[in-house]
């Protein structure tokens, strides 16, 4: 009898220690989801780039449930930002706002680093370069700037050898038969380089000239992405001139190569809330900037695509110049 109710003690004290185990794992809190502290998202370039960045940042930040910190890191043609953010872990925590500059960057041999080393979260947004003029010059079309072209250079304003300006600015010079010479300003100078009469014709997005344009100093002639902007609705596209280029730089959202895939999810989701918010519609309006989102696997295949059509581009400036 002893030494059965020794066995059933035993039973009962193993039972006892199982259940208080079980009790114990139950309160044990769950792993938290992500996102767990704030994202850092890598800003490649100043002007409208970085206004929308930070308009961004701010309307993800509502729905991702952790602030979105964007983090000026220009230079090299967007190489200082990408190569921080590869080398800054693949835990979701650190995004860089990137656009078409991805591949010019590395064809103009600023980074070995490639579109291949980064995972795309969404586009959010697409710019269409403008081909600017002073207003004094007289010029109101491409074919004006070609006819005051003959028999000499002109001195035409862009970021710098092997940017998005210059491969822009270069094609619709080439297109056109106009020999010119490419001069790199700084960061939001291009109105002020050609009101100062140091330049003939600036390229660069329609933001950095709406006021100048509203004030009468300034003239846009051309617009080379496939469609006319709606701000600037009066200003034909360079196809509707005659011209063969069709050109528009995209902006989204990537991240270092492995990734978890939940994070990617999440991110992509806050873009995708965020980019259809009315606050940030109404800010890339003011900037002739329109709202174009994609999700991850489409805005893949789009960075593949303009990769190979930009290679093949920057492969005619590289041997024109030499």
């Amino acid at each position: 009898m002893a030494d059965r109710l020794t066995i059933f003690t035993r039973r009962g004290l193993l039972l006892t220690c199982a259940a208080a185990a079980v009790a114990v794992m139950g309160m044990q809190p769950a792993r938290a989801e992500y996102p767990e502290k704030p994202v850092e998202m890598t800003v490649l370039f100043g002007s409208t780039a970085k206004t929308i960045a930070q308009v961004l940042a701010n309307e993800m930040s509502k729905s991702l449930g952790q602030t979105v910190v964007p983090v000026d890191r220009p230079g090299g043609g967007g190489a200082v930002g990408y190569t921080h953010v590869h080398g800054a872990g693949n835990d979701g925590y650190n995004i860089v706002w990137n656009s078409n500059s991805i591949s010019t960057a590395h064809l103009n041999g600023n980074m070995p680093l490639t579109y291949k080393d980064f995972v795309p979260i969404a586009r959010i947004s697409v710019e269409s370069p403008v081909i600017a003029v002073r207003s004094d010059s007289g010029w109101k079309s491409l074919d004006d700037l070609k006819k005051a072209a003959k028999g000499k250079k002109l001195k035409v304003g862009t970021s710098g050898f092997g940017s998005f300006t210059h491969v822009v600015g270069s094609a619709v010079m080439q297109d056109l038969g106009i020999d010119a010479v490419y001069v790199p300003y700084d960061a939001g100078k291009a109105p002020t380089e050609l009101l100062g009469g140091r330049i003939d014709v600036a390229v660069q997005f329609p933001g950095q000239f709406i006021s100048h344009v509203k004030a009468g100093d300034l003239r846009l002639i051309a617009v080379t992405g496939a469609d006319r902007v709606e701000q600037i609705k009066d200003v034909p596209t360079a196809k509707e001139q005659g011209v063969d280029v069709e050109l528009s730089m995209w902006r989204g959202l990537a991240a270092p190569a492995g990734t978890p895939p939940e994070a990617v999810k999440k991110l992509e989701a806050a873009a995708k809330k965020a980019a259809e918010s009315p606050e940030f519609k109404a800010a890339l309006e003011k900037l002739g900037a329109d709202v174009r989102f994609l999700p991850a696997d489409q805005f893949d295949a789009l960075i593949v695509k303009d990769d190979e059509r930009l290679g093949k581009i920057m492969s005619e400036l590289k041997k024109n110049k030499s």
